[in-house]
């Protein structure tokens, strides 16, 4: 009998770890599923690069994400967050740490369309607001870096 017990908390216990260890999975799936309904249908007319990066983030937080950009090609690169986490703030940066763009000077536009004379690997940098106010946690919500092209 001791064995029957044992092996019944062993079952609950891997049940709890279990689902805990699905919380992420399930809002990184949720994240994904909000990138591609609403942030996708954005990038139109340029055609969406296939990838879908999207991340829970809470006000604070900062994210970078390192991309290939080719010469000759048109490009859209559109950052798409929750409603309840505010403006966010991008900025593009060059290998060379010289910032290309930052959308803080352009009333945080949603998105940069830019063509490189160079093919070149650029830092995306996403810094989501701290609001003001007092709140006991801070605010959480969805944010997706969207990729999108036209050919010449």
């Amino acid at each position: 009998m001791p064995n029957l017990l044992i092996m019944k908390r062993s079952f609950f216990v891997s049940l709890i770890l279990l689902t805990f260890a699905m919380i992420p999975f399930k809002a990184n799936a949720q994240c994904k599923q909000f990138a591609k309904n609403t942030c996708k249908v954005g990038l139109s007319p340029y055609q969406h690069d296939g990838n879908y990066h999207a991340a829970v983030l809470l006000e604070g937080e900062e994210a970078e994400l390192y991309k290939t950009f080719y010469s000759d090609t048109d490009y859209r690169i559109g950052i798409c967050g929750a409603s309840n986490l505010g403006e966010i703030e991008f900025s593009i940066v060059d290998g060379n740490g010289k910032v290309l763009y930052n959308n803080k000077y352009n009333d945080y536009e949603w998105k940069w369309d830019f063509i490189l004379e160079s093919s070149q690997q650029l830092k995306i940098i996403i810094r989501v607001p701290v609001t003001d106010g007092l709140a006991d946690e801070p605010k959480e919500g969805c944010v997706s870096i969207m990729f999108g092209f036209k050919d010449k």
